[in-house]
């Protein structure tokens, strides 16, 4: 099967209520164990890459493991450039065969954001790519995005609603709560459902998508804790609370951080139990084995993807 965009993926999702996984991949381990997971349980399944991942990895070797992995698996599968910073790099990945980019406007004002989307949009349709877009600024670190806490803001409904009609984007991340990297709450989690109905109610049509939505997993970060880390009070959106999130019409959810930390506690797990191991297949393996539990729990357990192949 080629890559497919998102837009039949979400369309199914908006009728079904569930919410499809969007992986952020940076080497052979990672995609292997993503689209085994999704496979076993037959979802449809999001690959994407950050700018920095891209730097690191390069695009013709991420795109040609997905492609691999094709050859194994008949499942659908779209190819995503996350966080977007420009146009220059949007431009790039459709160019190269990804089927779905990101622009990522949210620091910007609101007509400037409406104004460079627009041109990303332009572009991507012209080229039968579709575009994610976001409006409202999420706290939080992960690769080349650092926003704090104080200049952090929810999505506006109704801005929202003009965002969508002026930009033509074909979906849209929002800021209900989610942040990005280890350390999304202080305190108790919760997200802003009610911000999320009246969203729904302004643009029912048009997906909506969770950005900075790991759960942080308890057990990773104590296992990365155990075998040397320094992780205190790492923090992420509970699975019941993401769940909730999946039926209410949220059709992507985004997750980095909790299969960083899978593939930190495999490796650290490996060197500190086996210290004589050096070969790179023996604790890159370990870490493989934890993000495949961790996408097909994600998938089966919290998103509601599995069997929507």
């Amino acid at each position: 099967m080629p890559f497919v965009t998102t837009k039949d993926m979400f369309e199914k999702s908006m009728k079904e209520k569930f919410a499809i996984g969007a992986f952020n991949i940076n080497n052979m381990e990672f995609v292997q164990a993503i689209m085994d997971a999704a496979a076993k349980e037959n979802s449809p399944v999001i690959l994407q890459t950050s700018a920095s991942a891209i730097k690191y990895a390069r695009v013709p070797y991420l795109k040609k493991m997905i492609e691999a992995g094709l050859e194994e698996h008949d499942i659908p599968v779209a190819l995503h450039l996350d966080h977007g910073p420009d146009f220059e790099t949007c431009k790039m990945c459709v160019d190269n065969g990804y089927t779905s980019v990101m622009f990522d406007g949210s620091k910007y004002d609101f007509e400037t954001n409406i104004k460079l989307t627009k041109e990303v949009v332009d572009y991507a349709h012209a080229h039968g790519v579709v575009v994610e877009a976001e409006l409202g600024k999420l706290a939080g670190i992960e690769d080349d995005v650092n926003v704090s806490a104080e200049d952090a803001m929810y999505t506006d409904p109704e801005e929202a609603k003009e965002f969508v009609e002026r930009t033509g984007c074909d979906s849209l991340a929002i800021a209900i709560g989610t942040s990005h990297g280890a350390y999304k709450f202080k305190g108790e989690a919760k997200l802003r459902f009610d911000i999320l109905a009246k969203i729904k109610e302004k643009i029912p049509n048009t997906p909506i998508v969770l950005h900075g939505a790991s759960t942080v997993i308890p057990e990773l970060v104590e296992i990365c804790n155990k075998y040397g880390a320094d992780l205190p009070g790492a923090k992420g959106v509970p699975d019941e609370i993401l769940h909730e999130a999946s039926v209410s019409g949220v059709s992507k959810i985004n997750v980095d951080t909790d299969l960083r930390l899978a593939m930190t506690a495999g490796i650290r797990e490996t060197f500190v139990e086996n210290p004589s191991v050096f070969d790179p297949r023996k604790y890159m393996g370990k870490g493989r084995e934890l993000i495949e539990e961790t996408v097909a729990h994600k998938i089966r357990d919290v998103f509601g993807s599995s069997n929507k192949a």
